[in-house]
């Protein structure tokens, strides 16, 4: 069973990070098109707007992938030295609790998508809306929040051998 859910937490991650590099893509453009056409005092209005939201966009898609393949940096400098037991404790408990912060993070971010919209808000240059880039930043914490249960789960039924 636990196989079957990582294969589709993997697929679901692997989605959202191709997200994340075609935002990372769009800034590249983004940028040099602005920077290039600054030369000849045409700028793209709304480029630093855009650059932000598509950073958002990039971070917040990218975390599943990351946390999934352990790609983030971890300092173990003082836990490296504990039994493989103790440490696999550690690492469930912080996988737990990063998942309940991670789960806070979703649902205010969901909330303030809401808020947003309700509101009205948009960006100043280009009165782009501004709730889908914060509805994108809680689908992000959320699917990260799916991968740190799922890592908090493999851990605490993972058999010894």
């Amino acid at each position: 069973m636990l196989q079957k859910m990582e294969n589709r937490i993997a697929a679901s991650a692997q989605f959202l990070n191709w997200i994340a590099a075609a935002a990372v893509a769009a800034m590249m453009v983004l940028t040099c098109a602005d920077v290039i056409l600054r030369l000849f005092r045409f700028p793209i209005p709304g480029t630093y707007e855009m650059v932000g939201f598509l950073g958002a966009v990039f971070v917040s898609f990218s975390l599943a992938k990351t946390s999934l393949h352990q790609g983030h940096i971890a300092v173990d400098f003082f836990v490296s030295r504990f039994p493989e037991k103790m440490r696999r404790k550690i690492r469930s408990f912080n996988a737990f609790l990063c998942s309940v912060l991670f789960g806070f993070a979703f649902w205010y971010c969901l909330l303030d998508a809401i808020d947003s919209k309700k509101a009205g808000e948009v960006s100043l240059t280009l009165q782009m809306p501004i709730y889908p880039f914060i509805l994108g930043t809680a689908i992000g914490c959320g699917s990260l929040c799916i991968v740190l249960i799922f890592q908090f789960l493999t851990l605490i039924y993972h058999k010894e051998e």
